[in-house]
């Protein structure tokens, strides 16, 4: 019996390989890959999607970031390069629905914020042009509605706020912000702003003690008022009260090869999924209960092949797919609940 689950296991592989090689034939980075298989005692949570987008040929250019506003069942992916719509927006069955380029000019992190009364696309921009250094809000067809930052100027300053490569940003149902600045550039820092874009609290000192970063990439909030921060840099995961800014805690162990690049909870809450950029991998660690930080602890990995390097995820707070955006491969990829 056992003898024949292993077959079918490594034929299932095999089909999947045989799947990604037809999709993307002819790719020079897929061409670079070397396909391997490790086998794992670790739970399987997730498969690929084979069949999303419904047409691949969509994505001309490096393909940074994604968002899902599970609302509305939207799913916009921002890429960069030249001549190219900055902003594609899909459903989350994979259909194409429009494009779009409007004072876009270096995407690197997306957020879809949606509320029964208003639907909004947040960027950050990290580009050296007219729009670069800003924190950007969109309506869904791409009018742009909100500023944030002096375009086209970096800075520290707080009082006019200045960006200097914005690496991403999460917005609550409350309209309240939270904002990792940045991305390699003057600033390592988090800025929390209410929805009147006031200053609430801020952590933005460069270091490797407690509530100091180093390249701060990546931010996401949990149901239990907790704000949590990928510090690429400093390969760990800090954590923060979301009302007072207080240093809750880091996670480390679970990075000792190399630090998140992006973070996000499975809409159950049970997981925290995290994306490491050089290691092509998908990590799912268990999330801690309420008043306890606990330590960090592995439940399940998603090997993706060599140089796809996923940059930031989204995870649909409907289906429960996530989205990766893999700036190697250029596309992004859906990867679905084994349950769903």
């Amino acid at each position: 019996m056992a003898r024949l689950w292993v077959c079918a296991a490594g034929a299932a592989v095999l089909v999947a390989l045989a799947a990604l090689h037809s999709r993307f034939r002819g790719s020079p980075v897929l061409r670079s890959f070397t396909f391997q298989t490790a086998w794992r005692t670790e739970e399987v949570l997730y498969r690929l999607d084979v069949n999303w987008p419904e047409y691949s040929e969509y994505f001309t250019g490096a393909t940074f970031c994604v968002a899902v506003d599970p609302l509305n069942g939207l799913v916009y992916v921002a890429q960069r390069g030249d001549n190219i719509p900055k902003v594609l927006v899909f459903t989350e069955d994979g259909y194409f629905l429009r494009a779009w380029n409007h004072t876009v000019d270096t995407p690197h992190g997306i957020f879809a914020a949606s509320a029964l009364h208003e639907q909004s696309v947040w960027i950050t921009d990290v580009g050296s042009g007219s729009y670069g250094h800003t924190v950007k809000k969109y309506n869904s067809f791409g009018d742009l509605v909100q500023v944030l930052g002096t375009p086209g100027k970096k800075g520290t300053g707080l009082n006019p706020l200045q960006f200097d490569n914005p690496a991403e940003l999460y917005v609550e149902d409350t309209g309240d912000i939270y904002i990792v600045d940045g991305d390699g550039g003057l600033n390592n820092r988090l800025i929390k702003l209410s929805p009147d874009f006031q200053i609430l609290w801020l952590h933005g000192e460069n270091g490797t003690g407690p509530a100091k970063f180093n390249i701060p990439h990546s931010v996401t909030v949990d149901s239990a008022g907790r704000v949590w921060v990928a510090d690429r840099g400093n390969k760990r995961i800090q954590v923060f009260d979301k009302v007072t800014g207080e240093w809750l805690g880091a996670w480390s162990d679970c990075f000792s090869e190399e630090g998140p690049s992006s973070v996000r909870f499975s809409p159950d809450g049970k997981y925290l999924i995290a994306a490491q950029l050089r290691l092509s991998r998908l990590v799912l660690v268990a999330a801690p209960p309420v008043g306890s930080l606990g330590h960090c602890a592995v439940i399940s990995t998603v090997q993706l092949a060599d140089q796809v390097l996923p940059h930031l995820l989204d995870v649909s707070g409907e289906s429960g797919a996530v989205y990766v955006a893999e700036i190697g491969a250029r596309q992004v990829q859906k990867y679905v609940p084994l349950n769903s």
